[in-house]
């Protein structure tokens, strides 16, 4: 039996994976290859990479250093979690294993806006045409052309967000009017925000910029930010019985413990501000909780 299995093999999951393997813990990590991380082409706000690093080299580099300590990375996807126990069962594609603690580190999709086909989706978000973190990335569309396919609170939310980096802002409906109230109408307004009706399709990279059709015609942006929000990857906890909000994200304490003993989760999953250094900061508190909760089982000496 493991003492751990970590499910994702984002930040997360494998700061995790190299804190148990270095408390000499028996881990497993199980990746199914779907890491958010993945999808950054070059990351400028973690600490560390002075000129910046592409996601998926970190994830490599974090991948060797787990590695180096004895972590077993598998690529594998996970169908079930179940409580035995004190302990639980994995239930994956390829086999049934059990662990004595399991810590979900399996992040969220975006949601994607409709009609944007992979041949030009993946392109644009490597150039830098298509970005899904204003957190993140902010700073890079300074003073350019920039639009946000959104609409109601969570458009306008982010549309004020990225008003603080540029004064070009268009907050585009993804399907056809605006569902906006008046304050939010309001505030978009107040800051020079352009409100353009949707539907969004025709999507296509034109020179230097993601071009795409709107209820005003065609439009084309520097860069191009979905605000649609995104599925929470929590199932396989709350099929375990742990609780979660409304939108889906567990519900942990201090120590990243979620409501089911032994269940713990960290990074995306849990609400919080999705970002690499943050799913980090709690993979670290999460693995320090796990190695005292088997502690408490029993005695861990060398």
């Amino acid at each position: 039996m493991d003492d751990c299995i970590i499910i994702g093999a984002g930040p997360a999951g494998l700061t995790a994976a190299i804190y148990l393997a270095r408390y000499h813990l028996d881990i497993r990590l199980f990746d199914s290859g779907s890491s958010r991380a993945a999808m950054i082409p070059c990351t400028h706000n973690h600490a560390g990479y002075p000129d910046g690093i592409a996601g998926k080299d970190l994830l490599a580099l974090m991948q060797a250093q787990a590695e180096k300590y004895g972590a077993r990375r598998e690529q594998v996807k996970v169908t079930g979690l179940t409580r035995d126990g004190d302990d639980f069962i994995v239930r994956t594609d390829h086999g049934t294993h059990h662990a004595r603690t399991v810590l979900l580190a399996t992040g969220v999709v975006n949601h994607r806006p409709a009609y944007l086909l992979p041949e030009v989706h993946d392109p644009a978000l490597a150039r830098g045409l298509l970005r899904y973190c204003p957190v993140c990335d902010g700073y890079e569309v300074t003073d350019r052309r920039v639009a946000i396919i959104g609409t109601g609170d969570h458009g306008m939310r982010e549309a004020l967000f990225l008003r603080g980096f540029t004064r070009d802002v268009t907050l585009v409906s993804p399907e056809a009017e605006h569902a906006l109230d008046p304050a939010c109408a309001q505030a978009l307004d107040d800051a020079g925000v352009v409100r353009i009706e949707g539907p969004c399709g025709g999507y296509a990279i034109e020179g230097d910029q993601l071009a795409f059709d709107t209820a005003r015609g065609r439009m084309a942006f520097d860069s191009v930010y979905p605000a649609l929000g995104s599925r929470i990857r929590s199932r396989l906890a709350v099929e375990a019985g742990a609780r979660a909000s409304d939108e889906g994200c567990l519900e942990v304490d201090d120590h990243q413990r979620t409501s089911v003993p032994g269940l713990f989760a960290a990074g995306d999953v849990v609400k919080g501000l999705d970002q690499i250094s943050h799913a980090m900061g709690e993979a670290g508190v999460a693995a320090t909780a796990i190695r005292n909760l088997l502690a408490e089982r029993r005695p861990l000496r060398r």
